[in-house]
């Protein structure tokens, strides 16, 4: 096998290049190329100074994700940056694209960085629940400083080349198309400079107040997870103790991370995600359909946020409404969403025009005809559906893929008022359909394998995770959302409130519980609207205006800001239908909230399974994750069963008189897992 490193001499500077597409990963070979160049440039007195750079899009991206989990060959990454640092010739490292994780410390090794501007450098490792463990956590800041050391490595979120040039982990910008020569010309400027600055030479100096700063800015978001205290506590590290400590102290909180559950279930999430995109029965060379132009049908939340994602990827979309004056609301509302992102600066003025210049509003329903993959975004009703797919039928061209966006309803039944079943399938957003990444794309009995390829492809494209999921009433997520807010229900009858239900759930790490979730979608969705019969706790709310935070009330009263506190009025309610139903009260644990609620979401998914609605139980996490907010650090319904032990599942439901999927009854028998 020839090595991915190749090295050429340039003057007295010797060019030690990596060849390792598509990105450049640190696997065994690449550290094993780089040793030997090393080595090459030490033992060769005609050698005056290195450049280290990467042919291809980028510099080294990170380790090689083929080799997790697997022996570790020399040399070790963390052996390897310190003998890049201990060179006694100047070394310079020459980015472009990105610098990530193990690339980024490569890169802190050498004793100098020239970048060009548009270069991007970070620690990610932190969003698989690790942290750099090449000297990363210890190098960053005694080289930047601990405000960035702590922004790079516990928030895992790439910076620009210019902002790495002004905290000095970049030392110099070279020009866009120039990288190699002004790494060259770099290079010879340093040679018989000394000493060379190494980065273990060097102090970190102490930031409390940055410290806790940072710590309080990002709570929320760091809530629940081992992975960015464990970052902060090294960068911390590196401002008491020399170097050679810090590093120990890294090494250990390292494997501690990566023998813990939560970096396995980051892992198995990263890993399940590309996974998802490929579809058993679908070779992934086949022929996709071309999707030049999008039909959403309905200018509602629903379809102007669908249309914004076509939009954002440069595609054009004609929106069709039924009257006018909600044509120009949903516009409306899809441009002032686009302003708000431009505030923020996320996105320029420029960019806003160019989404909104690709959008046709029109009330002309045939307008639909010229378009290439048709999206119905209507409110759930079989019959309206229908009555759509079979006046599309009529008008859209030959080969148009046909879409719908029903959470719920039978897509076979929808296919069959057309007469090309095989262009139709189900692509459920999730609301709000723009920021939301999660897809569930719904093949149909007789949907075609190319319809179902295009739409994978064309998901990713417009940046959404997407699961195929068959045709069952719910799909994926909200088939196993349903026994959760049955048994929600129940428990508010034995004795349970709302507000400790939520609780759990909002510990357990979900960002809100079933009754909270229920207030903000809001509670008369679905509600047959009949004031008069009151069949449950929520017929009684409806019928009493408590629709939810639109309203300022539903399970919860809500103050302007829409904060909640719990309601004596539904706990009124609450008891009036206790005594109405004669329910048996008890006192309600944590437990067992966690096992009536929690524990038949997985049953449910083992029953998916079996019945063939999800590909694998992988497929079942993402949807969870992505689509309702599970904790990503618990891995997913089924990944957080296979560590909870699928025997405790079975016990745990027939004890509360549950009927267990066979196929969940099986494994726990084995002794396997889902995962």
């Amino acid at each position: 096998m020839t090595s991915p490193i190749r090295t050429e001499r340039h003057g007295d500077v010797l060019v030690i290049i990596s060849d390792n597409p598509p990105v450049n990963a640190l696997g065994a070979a690449v550290r094993q190329g780089l040793e030997a160049g090393i080595k090459e440039a030490q033992g060769d007195s005609a050698v005056k100074a290195v450049v280290i750079r990467c042919d291809g899009k980028t510099f080294f991206a990170g380790a090689d994700i083929t080799e997790f989990g697997k022996p570790m060959q020399e040399p070790a990454l963390p052996v390897l940056v310190d003998m890049i640092e201990a060179c006694d010739k100047p070394v310079v490292a020459a980015i472009h694209g990105t610098a990530l994780g193990g690339g980024c410390e490569v890169a802190l090794g050498c004793h100098y960085r020239i970048a060009v501007p548009s270069a991007k450098l970070g620690f990610p490792e932190v969003k698989l629940g690790l942290l750099p463990g090449a000297g990363g956590t210890q190098r960053a800041p005694r080289i930047a400083g601990v405000p960035l050391a702590l922004e790079m490595t516990a928030k895992g979120n790439p910076i620009s080349a210019k902002k790495a040039k002004d905290a000095g982990l970049v030392d110099r910008l070279a020009g866009e198309d120039s990288l190699v020569e002004d790494a060259l010309a770099f290079a010879n400027e340093m040679i018989g400079k000394t000493p060379l600055p190494r980065a273990s030479m060097m102090d970190a100096k102490p930031d409390p107040q940055a410290v806790e700063e940072f710590k309080k800015k990002n709570a929320r978001r760091f809530r629940g997870f081992d992975a960015p205290a464990a970052n902060i506590a090294c960068v911390v590290k590196a401002t008491e103790v020399p170097f050679e400590e810090g590093i120990q102290f890294e090494r250990q909180e390292f494997m501690k991370l990566m023998m813990g559950v939560q970096s396995a279930a980051q892992r198995h999430i990263f890993f399940a995600e590309r996974k998802a995109a490929k579809i058993d029965d679908v070779p992934d060379d086949i022929q996709k359909r071309d999707i030049k132009r999008v039909g959403v049908i309905g200018a509602g939340t629903m379809g102007g946020g669908i249309s914004m994602n076509f939009l954002s990827a440069g595609i054009p979309v004609t929106i069709v409404e039924m009257n006018q004056e909600a044509l120009d609301r949903g516009t409306g509302v899809m441009r002032k969403n686009y302003e708000n992102t431009a505030a923020k600066g996320r996105i320029t003025q420029d960019q806003v025009e160019q989404a909104m210049g690709l959008l046709n509003p029109t009330l002309d329903f045939d307008a639909l005809g010229e378009c290439d993959l048709i999206i119905e975004a209507v409110y759930e009703n079989m019959d309206v559906k229908k009555d759509i797919f079979g006046r599309l039928d009529k008008i859209a061209k030959k080969g148009a893929i046909l879409a719908s966006n029903t959470s719920y309803l039978d897509i076979n039944e929808i296919a069959a008022s057309t007469s090309r079943p095989e262009d139709v399938l189900g692509m459920h957003f999730f609301s709000p359909a723009n920021v939301m990444k999660l897809l569930e794309v719904v093949r149909g009995d007789k949907t075609a394998k190319d319809v179902l390829a295009t739409v994978m492809a064309l998901a990713k494209k417009i940046r959404k995770v997407a699961v195929v999921a068959g045709v069952c009433h719910g799909f994926i997520g909200n088939r196993m959302l349903m026994p959760r807010q049955v048994e929600a229900q129940k428990l508010l009858m034995e004795g349970a409130t709302p507000e400790q239900i939520d609780k759990v759930h909002v510990e357990f790490g979900m960002p809100m519980g079933p009754f909270q979730m229920s207030d903000l979608a809001g509670v008369d969705i679905g509600w047959h609207r009949d004031e008069s019969r009151i069949e449950s706790i929520r017929d009684a709310l409806c019928a009493e205006g408590r629709w939810g935070q639109k309203k300022k009330a539903g399970f919860y009263d809500y103050d302007d800001k829409r904060n909640p506190s719990p309601s004596p009025r539904v706990a009124e309610i609450i008891e009036d239908f206790r005594k109405k139903t004669g329910a048996e009260q008890h006192e309600v644990t944590e437990q067992e909230i966690v096992e009536r609620t929690l524990y038949p979401m997985v049953n449910e998914g083992a029953k998916i399974l079996e019945e063939g609605k999800a590909q694998r139980a992988s497929d079942i996490d993402v949807v969870w994750i992505y689509g309702y907010g599970w904790p990503v650090y618990r891995g997913g319904p089924m990944f957080w069963a296979d560590t909870v032990g699928l025997k405790t599942i079975v016990e745990g439901l027939e004890k509360h008189g549950f009927d267990v999927a066979p196929l969940l009854k099986q494994k726990a028998e084995k002794g396997e897992r889902f995962n």
